[in-house]
């Protein structure tokens, strides 16, 4: 699997340890910044692992910033992205299996790397259910035109 990954300034540990984690997986892993501190802005590194997901460069994309909203309403203008900010495994699966989220979004300030893990597996594990969900993530597609 190919994932790229990038985050602000407020989610530098946390992106370090997704990349850990997707590396140990054996994943094909994109970082596509920061990697410092030094204020950011968000969107302009949501966009580009957004294009990246919906080009077809990788097959999904994790996102961090300090809160995880930002990131992921910026993904979310990106045509043929769905990205999804999680917070607990529950929801994580829900995101796959019921609206085969394609980026991840988390909170830097939030998720501590310890957290990830199950996180991270729920999400990438879990497949698209399809069936009715398909109906429903049509219709999600449709209203982007």
């Amino acid at each position: 699997m190919r994932v790229a990954i990038a985050c602000d300034h407020g989610g530098i540990s946390v992106k370090n340890a997704v990349w850990a984690w997707c590396r140990q997986r054996g994943y094909e892993v994109l970082n596509m910044g920061t990697d410092t501190e030094e204020s950011v802005d968000y969107p302009d590194y949501a966009k580009i692992v957004a294009e990246a997901v919906a080009w077809g460069k990788v097959d999904r994309g994790v996102l961090v910033c300090t809160n995880g909203i930002g990131m992921c309403m910026a993904a979310n203008k990106v045509h043929g992205v769905r990205a999804a900010l999680v917070r607990i495994p529950e929801n994580a699966v829900r995101s796959r299996a019921h609206n085969d989220a394609n980026v991840l979004c988390l909170a830097g300030q939030l998720d501590t790397p310890p957290d990830l893990p199950g996180l991270l597996t729920a999400w990438f594990d879990t497949p698209f259910e399809g069936g009715r969900h398909a109906r429903r993530v049509k219709k999600i597609m449709d209203i982007e035109g």
